[in-house]
């Protein structure tokens, strides 16, 4: 059953916002009823509501009044104002979780009354299917008890962890920006069979399959990333002279370029 004593709110009812009410409130962790959101555009509402069962307003202090566990899932840059219009209604009794990329505990915590009990979370889209991935960081005043809410939150949704603040930049440019990097992967693969002569419905069927199987492999089989790369290379194949051509193109670097340039951009959203 539903816990009934979990009244969660969101501010904000975006796609990450609606992937994990959505997650929790099927993995009944909380019900619907139980449940309200708030967000400015009244499309976002409709597709909020229609997606996850759970009411959506305009009225983002009406969230606090009625919910104890607040989801923060406003854009970065909208974070301030949001907060100051909460803080009139922020009590002892509220526990904030963001997901706000580059945000601190600290910022969230002065912009409210200083003692707010925070937990910064950083979780990524595929949250949505019960597949995501998200870190978890305590803020100066939360407790054990609320970090151990956040992480079976978040575990409803997918797999947590619990890290150093100072570690989620680096999260965010992994795991959270990580979902893109391999769309976009596929995007390309697609492009290149097309370019080989494929018809594109057939490309597209072929790497998205290849990419669901790598990726089941990778969760299932009791091997490194490593090992099971070097399972599919033969010694002179075709395999072999793929992967070279990746690393003279340089591949490996271009991804720790990739990753570093997203930890960057989040740290510059947190010194705003």
């Amino acid at each position: 059953m539903a816990d009934k004593a979990l009244r969660l709110g969101a501010i904000g009812a975006g796609n990450m916002a609606t992937a994990l009410m959505g997650g929790i409130v099927r993995a009944r962790l909380a019900a619907a009823q139980d449940c309200l959101a708030s967000d400015i555009k009244a499309e976002a509402r409709e597709t909020f509501e229609k997606a996850t069962g759970v009411r959506a307003t305009g009225d983002s202090q009406g969230v606090l009044r009625r919910c104890d566990v607040i989801l923060l899932a406003v854009k970065p840059q909208n974070m301030a104002e949001a907060l100051a219009a909460l803080k009139p209604c922020a009590e002892a009794r509220h526990l904030f979780i963001s997901i706000a990329a580059g945000v601190t505990t600290a910022f969230i915590e002065k912009a409210l009354d200083g003692q707010a009990r925070v937990v910064r979370v950083m979780p990524n889209t595929p949250a949505l299917l019960g597949a995501g991935a998200a870190a978890i960081a305590p803020g100066a005043h939360s407790t054990r008890d609320d970090l151990a809410l956040a992480l079976r939150l978040m575990n409803a949704v997918g797999i947590a962890v619990e890290v150093a603040e100072a570690d989620m930049d680096a999260v965010t440019a992994l795991s959270g920006s990580g979902p893109a990097y391999f769309f976009y992967f596929v995007e390309q693969l697609i492009a290149a069979g097309v370019a080989q002569g494929l018809a594109p419905d057939v490309a597209e069927k072929l790497a998205k399959q290849t990419a669901l199987g790598a990726a089941r492999m990778l969760n299932e089989c009791l091997e490194t990333p490593e090992r099971l790369r070097i399972a599919v290379t033969s010694p002179g194949g075709t395999t072999e002279v793929a992967l070279k051509a990746f690393a003279e193109g340089g591949f490996p670097a271009l991804v720790q370029r990739a990753v570093k340039a997203a930890t960057d951009r989040g740290r510059e959203l947190g010194n705003r």
